[in-house]
């Protein structure tokens, strides 16, 4: 049997999808910036706000590996101002 006059018509269909896309866009983007949230909330909590020494960023960059110890040695000898300077003759 078929079902004729179910009381919706093509307009009904149409916002009814138009609906479903909506709401689910908006779960998806909700669990995005929960996510996201979460994350920068543990980035801060693990500087606690306070601002990194330049000694503190170069350690960060030995340890991640960016950077080799002798680059790292000469680099904390100039922050320290242990550096030797020299002329661009040598």
């Amino acid at each position: 049997m078929m079902y004729w006059g179910n009381g919706m018509g093509g307009w009904g269909i149409v916002l009814m999808t138009v609906s479903n896309l909506l709401f689910w866009g908006l779960v998806i983007a909700g669990i995005v910036l929960l996510v996201r949230g979460v994350g920068r909330g543990s980035q801060v909590d693990a500087s606690s706000g306070q601002r990194s020494t330049p000694q503190q960023v170069l350690a960060d960059r030995f340890a991640r590996g960016e950077i080799d110890e002798d680059e790292y040695t000469r680099r904390l000898q100039v922050l320290s101002g242990a550096a030797h300077t020299h002329g661009p003759g040598g």
